[in-house]
C-alpha cells in the first residue's frame, strides 16, 4: 500500500535530467512526484497520511538503474535468488535493476522472462527489467525471438558471460535488435584470444605465474561491433568496459556520432591487477582488473561522459566457488550494496562530480532503457528516489549483507556515502537511521 504523501524536506536535490542542484523539498504523491521546489512541501505537516523526514544534509537523487546484475534466478538460487537480489539492490540504493540472462537454464524465451518478472512482482520493492538472451542457450549460434521477449518485458539483449563470436550472427543480431528497438549489450572478449587466462597479461601475470587476458581480446571486439554498429544503425552497448584501447574506440565512435554507450564497473574504477599479488581470489573477475593506465583512461571517460555509466556487473558466488585455489575459482564480485560507498571515493578525490555520479548512476542508464521514465525528478513522474549520506562513515560487515553471498574485497574496509532511503513507486522500501 502507498504512503499517502511523503515529503522530503531540505535535502541537496541532485536531478541531471534537470540539471538541478539545490536545496530543496520534493512531495511524493500517489506513487508519483508531486512537487519539487525550494518549499514545495512547506504546507505539509506529520500527521497520519503525511510523512515528512528531514533531508537536511543528505543528497536526494532519481533513483539509481543497475544496467548489469546477476541474480542467478533460475537454476542457481544458492548463490542469489530474485528475492534476496532485490533486497541487496534497494539496500544499495538501487530502485531498478537489469538482470543478465546468463541463468540456468538460460533466459532466451518468453515464459522465461515472464517468470523472472512475476517473481519479482510478488517479492515487490527494487523492479526488475531483465535483458534477454542474444542467441539460444548463449551458443552464439541461433538467434532468439527477440520480439517475444521484447513482448515479454525484455528491456535489452545480451549473452553476457560470453561474446558472440560470430560476426554474421552479431550482425544479424544487430539487424534484429534495432528493429525492436532493443539495446544489444556485448561482452567484448575474443575467447580464441583468452584461452585459459586468469587476469591480465601484463608484468603481474609474469610474477604470479599466471596466463594472461591481453587487452586486445577486448578492442579486437569492440573495434568489430563498433563496424556492424554503424553498418546496422543498432543501439550498441559495450558492457563492463576495461581496457583503454576500448575507451578510444567508444569515444571516436561517439565523436562520429553513432547510437553506442558503455558501462563501467566499480571495481574496475577502484582497483587494479595489483589487487591480485597476494592470489586474491575475490579480486577475480571478468574482464580482468588492468593497469593503472587503464584505471584512469577509465575514470577520465566516465568524467566525461565517454562512458555513460556505472553498473556493478553484481555477480554472487559461494564461499566454496572463491576460496579455493585461484585457478579454480569462480569470476565476479558481490557489489550491488558497496557501489554507491565505493564511488563516493571518486568525488572524494575530485576524479567524479557529484553531479556526474548521480548521472553515470541514474539519468544515463535510463536513457538506454525503451520507454522507461526513470531516471528524473520531474513532476509526474514515477516517485523512484535514492537518499544518500555523503559522509557516513560505515565498516562493511559480512553478516549485514541482505545478498546471500559475500564476495567482495571490501569486506571489513570503512567506506564513506551511503544509501539512506530507497523509494520505489512511493513506497520505501529500505531506510537506514532517518
Amino acid at each position: 500500500m502507498l504512503t499517502q504523501l511523503i515529503v522530503l524536506r531540505g535535502g541537496r536535490v541532485l536531478d541531471p535530467s534537470q540539471g538541478l542542484d539545490e536545496v530543496a523539498d520534493v512531495v511524493i504523491e500517489a506513487g508519483r512526484i508531486k512537487a519539487l521546489g525550494r518549499d514545495a512541501g512547506a504546507s505539509h505537516q506529520p500527521d497520519t497520511g503525511v510523512r515528512v523526514i528531514d533531508a537536511s544534509g543528505l543528497w536526494v537523487c532519481p533513483g539509481f538503474i543497475d544496467l548489469h546484475v546477476h541474480l542467478r534466478e533460475p537454476g542457481q538460487e544458492y548463490k542469489e535468488d530474485i528475492g534476496s537480489g532485490l533486497d541487496a539492490a534497494a539496500v544499495g540504493g538501487f530502485t531498478a535493476v537489469c538482470p543478465m540472462p546468463n541463468t540456468k537454464p538460460t533466459n532466451d524465451t518468453r515464459a522465461i522472462t515472464e517468470m523472472m518478472l512475476a517473481r519479482a512482482e510478488e517479492h515487490g520493492g527494487t523492479r526488475l527489467l531483465p535483458f534477454g538472451a542474444v542467441t539460444m542457450g548463449q551458443r552464439g549460434k541461433e538467434l532468439t525471438e527477440m520480439a517475444d521477449l521484447r513482448d515479454a518485458g525484455a528491456v535489452g539483449v545480451s549473452d553476457d558471460g560470453l561474446c558472440v563470436m560470430n560476426a554474421a550472427v552479431m550482425r544479424h543480431a544487430m539487424e534484429y535488435a534495432r528493429t525492436f528497438d532493443l539495446l544489444i549489450s556485448q561482452h567484448c572478449e575474443d575467447h580464441d584470444l583468452t584461452d585459459g587466462a586468469q587476469m591480465h597479461e601484463g608484468a603481474r601475470s609474469t610474477q604470479l605465474g599466471l596466463r594472461g587476458w591481453p587487452r586486445a581480446a577486448e578492442d579486437v571486439i569492440v573495434a568489430r561491433d563498433l563496424i556492424l554498429a554503424e553498418a546496422t544503425g543498432a543501439r550498441y552497448h559495450v558492457a563492463h568496459i576495461s581496457s583503454l584501447g576500448a575507451v578510444r574506440l567508444i569515444r571516436e565512435a561517439k565523436s562520429r556520432g553513432l547510437p553506442v554507450s558503455a558501462e563501467v564497473t566499480p571495481h574496475h574504477l577502484l582497483f587494479t591487477d595489483e589487487a591480485l599479488l597476494s592470489y586474491d581470489t575475490y579480486c577475480k573477475v571478468n574482464p580482468p582488473l588492468r593497469e593503472e593506465e587503464d584505471r584512469e583512461a577509465l575514470k577520465e571517460a566516465l568524467a566525461d561522459g565517454t562512458i555513460d555509466c556505472i553498473a556493478t556487473d553484481h555477480a554472487p558466488h559461494t564461499d566454496l566457488e572463491k576460496d579455493c585455489e585461484f585457478e579454480a575459482a569462480s569470476v565476479g564480485i558481490n557489489g550491488l550494496e558497496t557501489a554507491i560507498g565505493s564511488m563516493f571515493q571518486l568525488v572524494r578525490d575530485g576524479a567524479l562530480s557529484p553531479m556526474r555520479l548521480v548521472e553515470s548512476l541514474s539519468t544515463a542508464p535510463a536513457r538506454l532503457i525503451p520507454d522507461f521514465e526513470g531516471g528524473s525528478l520531474r513532476e509526474g513522474r514515477a516517485a523512484d528516489v535514492t537518499v544518500l549520506d555523503p559522509k557516513a562513515r560505515w565498516i562493511l560487515d559480512q553478516e549485514a549483507l541482505r545478498s546471500k553471498s559475500h564476495n567482495t574485497p571490501l569486506l571489513g574496509r570503512e567506506l564513506e556515502g551511503r544509501p539512506v532511503m530507497t523509494i520505489v513507486g512511493g513506497n520505501v522500501v529500505h531506510e537506514l537511521g532517518i
